[in-house]
């Protein structure tokens, strides 16, 4: 219990820090009224903050203060954010509810949404660029990783995969490869970019690379198995949307407890790449369980 209220305790500070970063700078924006409420609709519509947090936690596994690392957490939380508006669309997954509240197209209008999406993108790699603790090398280096891992070879490509197997059967390959991408890049980009302006060797952050990449399937995993096994009031979908819709998941492939097997084999060899890079007792120890038994 003392170790679940430390890890509660650290998710509830860096959330509140992210939130208030957010605040701060899309409220001084100087833009149409419109766009504005747009892009903050979306950015405060109650998110878990989870890919700032994984980015902080990764940066305080090797550094002891966070102002390098608070511009990239905030841009990525954008980026993620205007990806969550566009898969909304209906030319994309055509969903009315998020987070139990009316889409951004639903609650202004498509091309508002469409141009809020696009300024949270676009502006993540402003705020990066006019961060005054960050060097240009820096800088240089985190918009590059960032564009890698929310473009056409990581998130895009994900989404892009993931569209085109709808209504077919995938190999437990398949869909590995489109999770790692569509969910598991910004994953990556949070605990290498995290790490690497912390201070972490080269070598660790290889090790923290792998990490990252079995964390992006636990949590997926957990999600498929919410959809059968989970409450609807938590989730914020009804219990079995996932079958309804015939998506492929871990339970369709392997059953709900080959895939309750499966996600405890990447718990595993997570917790083996956190152990290769120092940081066995870091809070990316206790965020891995977290991913594995969350319950929303």
């Amino acid at each position: 219990m003392v170790v679940q209220e430390r890890l509660n305790q650290f998710i509830s500070e860096q959330k509140v820090a992210v939130q208030q970063e957010l605040r701060q700078h899309l409220h001084g924006l100087d833009i149409p009224e419109r766009l504005k409420a747009s892009m903050l609709y979306s950015v405060e519509a109650g998110g878990k903050r989870l890919r700032p947090v994984l980015l902080l936690a990764a940066y305080q596994a090797y550094s002891n203060d966070t102002k390098r690392a608070l511009a990239p957490a905030i841009a990525l939380e954008m980026v993620h954010t205007y990806s969550l508006i566009h898969d909304d669309l209906p030319a994309m997954d055509n969903d009315d509810l998020r987070r139990g509240q009316p889409t951004n197209h639903k609650m202004y209008d498509e091309a508002t949404a469409i141009l809020a999406g696009d300024a949270l993108l676009t502006y993540s790699f402003e705020l990066i660029v006019n961060d005054p603790h960050l060097t240009d090398s820096q800088k240089v280096r985190t918009i590059q990783l960032l564009s890698e891992a929310s473009g056409p070879k990581g998130m895009v490509a994900g989404q892009m995969l993931d569209m085109k197997a709808e209504h077919k059967a995938l190999t437990l390959e398949e869909l590995e490869t489109i999770h790692t991408l569509k969910t598991g890049a910004l994953l990556r980009f949070a605990i290498s970019t995290g790490a690497s302006l912390g201070g972490a060797e080269p070598e660790q952050i290889n090790h923290l690379g792998l990490f990252a990449y079995h964390l992006g399937l636990i949590f997926q995993v957990q999600d498929d198995i919410l959809d059968v096994s989970g409450d609807p009031d938590k989730i914020g979908k009804p219990v079995g949307s996932d079958e309804a819709n015939n998506k492929n998941t871990y339970p369709k492939l392997l059953g709900l407890e080959g895939a309750k097997a499966k996600k405890n084999h990447y718990v595993h060899k997570a917790k083996e790449s956190l152990y290769h890079a120092g940081a066995a007792s870091s809070y990316l120890a206790l965020l891995t369980d977290y991913f594995s038994s969350r319950d929303y």
